[in-house]
C-alpha cells in the first residue's frame, strides 16, 4: 500500500477541480435573450453595393452605379456623392438635390442590389466556426440561421462557451450562447435572435 501525503492529495483534488471547471459547458456570461423584441432597423447602403437610379423622364442620367470602397458613388452629372450609411430613400433625396442644378424638379428612385451593407451592420463570426466570416444582417435573423451560413462548428469548438459581443463602443456586453446544445442536442430554446453589428465568438476547447 502506498501512502499519499495529505498536502499532495489536496493539491491533486484542487487540480482536478480546476480541470473540471475548465471543461464546464456553462457560459460565464449572462445568457443572450431568446427574443430581442422589435429591432428598429433600416437597411443602409454600404461599400460594394450597386444602386439602380431611376430619374423620372430623364433616362440619360439614370442607370446602375457601384458604391466605391470609400463609400461614394459617381453617376451621370453627379460625382463623388456620399452613398454609404444612407437608406435608399435618403440617397434618392440627395440625388434629387444634386441633379437640381441641371434638371428642373427631378424625381429619383433608388433600388439597391448586392445587399452588403456597411460594416457596422454586418454580423461577424470568429473562432472555431467551419467558415468564419462577416455576413450581412437580414431581418429576423437568428443564431441557427447564422450557424448554417458559416457551416457549423469545427471539431475543436467549445460551442457552449461561445458568446455574442453586442453594442457599440463603451457599452458593449457579452452574452453567452449554447451552440453545442443548439446544433448537436437540438435544443431549440438555445436559439436566439441576432442584431445588426453582433460579433459571435466561438472559443477553442482545451480538451
Amino acid at each position: 500500500m502506498f501512502l499519499i501525503d495529505k498536502p499532495i492529495a489536496r493539491a491533486g483534488i484542487a487540480l482536478a477541480a480546476a480541470l473540471l471547471a475548465g471543461c464546464s459547458t456553462t457560459p460565464t456570461y449572462p445568457p443572450a435573450p431568446e427574443r430581442t423584441g422589435q429591432v428598429e432597423w433600416n437597411y443602409l447602403i454600404g461599400p460594394g453595393d450597386t444602386v439602380q437610379v431611376f430619374v423620372w423622364r430623364n433616362p440619360e442620367v439614370s442607370g446602375s452605379f457601384p458604391v466605391r470602397p470609400d463609400g461614394k458613388m459617381t453617376m451621370n452629372l453627379v460625382e463623388d456623392l456620399q452613398a454609404s450609411g444612407k437608406t435608399p430613400t435618403q440617397l434618392a433625396r440627395d440625388i434629387e438635390k444634386a441633379l437640381g442644378k441641371y434638371i428642373q424638379e427631378p424625381i429619383a428612385t433608388v433600388i439597391v442590389g448586392g445587399g452588403i451593407g456597411p460594416f457596422d451592420q454586418q454580423i461577424r463570426v470568429v473562432g472555431e466556426a467551419a467558415k468564419p466570416q462577416a455576413l450581412n444582417y437580414r431581418e429576423k435573423m437568428s443564431l441557427i440561421d447564422l450557424m448554417i451560413a458559416v457551416g457549423g462548428l469545427t471539431d475543436f469548438a467549445a460551442g457552449n462557451k461561445a458568446y455574442i459581443l453586442r453594442g457599440g463602443e463603451g457599452k458593449q456586453e457579452r452574452l453567452g450562447v449554447r451552440l453545442e446544445d443548439l446544433l448537436k442536442g437540438g435544443d431549440i430554446a438555445a436559439n436566439v435572435d441576432m442584431r445588426p453589428g453582433d460579433v459571435l465568438v466561438i472559443p477553442e476547447s482545451l480538451f
